[in-house]
């Protein structure tokens, strides 16, 4: 591999350790020196039907995954060839993925029907998968727990791929260690062991070179990190001074919240799995009131159960909480573990009613730290509730990151109430004169104070002087209910206007950003993850001679960066990229700034953007005046 990337892949039945071998292999390429980005395909089940991933190696940053395949790791003979069953097959297995001169590295016990290779331009590298772990095992003593044991035939087949790359077997051994200490760390030799006899297999039976090589490289005087998105997440939380944590189970959102979960020993922080995603949104409404920096995690299903709980943060103008929303394919139940950008829509009016909230789409994993970072600090200064909007493919997918630093970040708690003592105070918080049973004096404080810019300081619970009511029917500024129409007109526009404030003090960087050459012929417009595989996209286009394009992401979504938006895009060609049948980011463009963009590449199989697909979307839009490109590379 010289000048370009090399696509490795691993599939077999879901449940059969699939994850793991990938991420271990991942692992060890950072280890080495290379560059990493993973993308993993699974069904909703929990076990047996077909599953994959993917590891793009190369010497510069990726942000999304090849289609196109030069080492395949084969657990079944479905990951080759498809199940070859019903009317309606899954998928045609991944052998016709494989580049000419590719390689699959699969069992040797497996009987492939000539008739369906359909391939005599790829490498086939039949491994004894099964004598080779008995040897393993031997050479241990513990021939007898071959049955327990099979899935070491995973670590068996990565070896044998690590050979046909030249991979240094040291470095993945290594690594393999490491995830085995103390009574368990035999097994850690043993799999070493087996890794190293599937690569001597490969060496010994297959002497042939093979074209498809890893260039030497140095590895880093330090080890980058190798991180998901939902690991960004969960970690800028922790650094804003997150407390307490609500959720209810739902995939792709239940990761965070189970590394959250494991975290509470080392930090002030209270984690709890609720009995649904009403009692979740509310739980973290309340501790934002009582003073917590304050978040939930869900996705699409469940934040249709947390509208209520979301318009009385708006209504009671708690700080927050903070909504992480991990997308996945809808409606309804949709496709619970696959990949879709279609929650924008209902992210930006997550209710009844009007009411102001803040919605920002990181693209990638220090884009999503900072934007969780910084959510809570809107949540208190705007006293609102802010939505990060994620997905499946960047909760899921591994990137190599040199450091998450969080060196100057700066918390900010927002305007709070200082109030001066109750008249009769004994300083300690106890009135010596009160009025009522209580002991405590009604006080000039005003919670819901008509203030510029709408934001009034807010009170802690406890704090002397702080009494106020708060209910989320329409209330005076002391917290009554009423219906008095002038106080409805005012209490609207203090609400809604924060939301100009936002959009004022925001920095444009963390609105927009424009990638590219300003003077480019082509701006593409896109959101979120479609960032990865536009930027890789674009290196490739300017490698081949293709059209000049920038890229223009549009990060914060609520208030809108109407004037920034409008500057980038007058008087340009723009192609409109989204993983989502409507376009709902072209639609809000055109709302909030009149431009229409008419010409779009959309992706809505339930499955991110690849590099390719990227690629030949735009080239079919380029000189299109208007039309709609839907791309899919169909697999499973």
């Amino acid at each position: 591999m010289s000048g370009q990337d090399l696509n490795w892949l691993i599939g077999g039945p879901q449940g059969s350790g699939i994850n793991l071998s990938a991420e271990t292999f991942a692992k060890a390429c950072t280890r080495a020196g290379y560059r990493v980005f993973t993308s993993i395909e699974y069904h909703s089940n929990i076990m047996g039907e077909h599953s994959y991933e993917r590891v793009r190696i190369s010497a510069e940053d990726r942000g999304s995954a090849l289609d196109a395949v030069h080492v395949m790791v084969a657990l079944d003979a479905e990951t080759l060839v498809g199940p070859h069953h019903g009317e309606f097959p899954e998928h045609r297995g991944h052998l016709h993925e494989l580049v000419r001169g590719g390689g699959a590295v699969y069992d040797a016990a497996i009987k492939l029907d000539a008739a369906h290779l359909e391939r005599d331009d790829v490498r086939l590298y039949a491994v004894p998968f099964d004598d080779l772990l008995r040897q393993t095992l031997r050479e241990f003593g513990r021939e007898d727990q071959a049955a327990r044991l099979r899935v070491m035939t995973n670590t068996i087949a990565v070896g044998a791929s690590l050979a046909l790359m030249g991979f240094p077997i040291d470095c993945f051994a290594a690594v393999i260690k490491e995830g085995f200490s103390g009574r368990r760390a035999a097994l850690g030799e043993m799999n070493a062991r087996a890794a190293a006899l599937g690569a001597e297999h490969i060496r010994e039976h297959f002497p042939e070179p093979f074209p498809f090589t890893l260039p030497k490289v140095e590895p880093p005087a330090r080890t980058p990190m190798l991180i998901r998105g939902m690991h960004a997440a969960a970690i800028a939380k922790l650094q804003a001074g997150l407390t307490f944590q609500s959720y209810y189970p739902i995939s792709p959102a239940t990761d965070e919240n189970v590394y959250l979960e494991a975290q509470q020993r080392n930090y002030d922080l209270l984690v709890v799995q609720t009995e649904d995603e009403i009692s979740a949104i509310n739980m973290a409404v309340g501790a934002a009131h009582a003073g917590a920096r304050a978040s939930t995690s869900t996705s699409g299903p469940g934040l249709a159960l947390m509208v209520e709980g979301l318009g009385f943060a708006a209504m009671t103008e708690a700080p927050g909480p903070v909504l992480v929303l991990w997308q996945r394919g809808g409606p309804s139940t949709g496709l619970p573990t696959r990949q879709e950008q279609a929650d924008l829509r209902f992210a930006l009016q997550p209710g009844q009613g009007e009411f102001p909230s803040i919605v920002v789409a990181p693209g990638d994993v220090p884009q999503t730290a900072e934007d969780c970072f910084e959510a809570f600090n809107w949540a208190d200064r705007y006293q609102m509730p802010v939505i990060v909007l994620v997905d499946k493919l960047l909760s899921s997918s591994f990137w190599t990151l040199d450091e998450l630093s969080f060196d100057g970040w700066r918390i900010d708690r927002g305007p709070l109430a200082a109030l001066p003592p109750l008249p009769g105070s004994s300083g300690n918080g106890q009135h010596a004169n009160g009025n009522g049973a209580s002991g405590a004096k009604v006080t000039d404080y005003l919670r819901y104070a008509l203030v510029q810019g709408g934001v009034s300081p807010r009170a802690l619970p406890g704090q002397e002087g702080g009494i106020f009511w708060s209910t989320t029917d329409e209330h005076d500024p002391r917290g009554h209910i009423t219906e008095n129409a002038q106080n409805r007109i005012d209490m609207m526009r203090k609400r809604m206007g924060k939301l100009d404030k936002a959009a004022a003090e925001i920095p444009a960087d963390r609105k927009v950003r424009l990638y590219g050459p300003p003077d480019a012929e082509y701006t593409l417009v896109g959101w979120g993850t479609t960032k990865g595989a536009i930027l890789d996209a674009l290196a490739e286009l300017a490698a081949s001679g293709g059209p000049r394009c920038n890229f223009l992401q549009v990060r914060l979504m609520r208030p809108f960066p109407v004037a920034e938006v409008q500057a980038a895009l007058q008087g340009k060609q723009a192609i409109l990229v989204e993983n989502n049948y409507t376009a709902q980011l072209g639609s809000l463009i055109r709302e909030q700034t009149g431009i229409d963009l008419p010409v779009k590449v959309l992706k809505f199989d339930g499955r991110p953007f690849s590099q390719e697909e990227m690629v030949e979307g735009l080239r079919q839009a380029f000189g299109q005046r208007e039309g709609r490109v839907a791309v899919t590379h169909l697999s499973a």
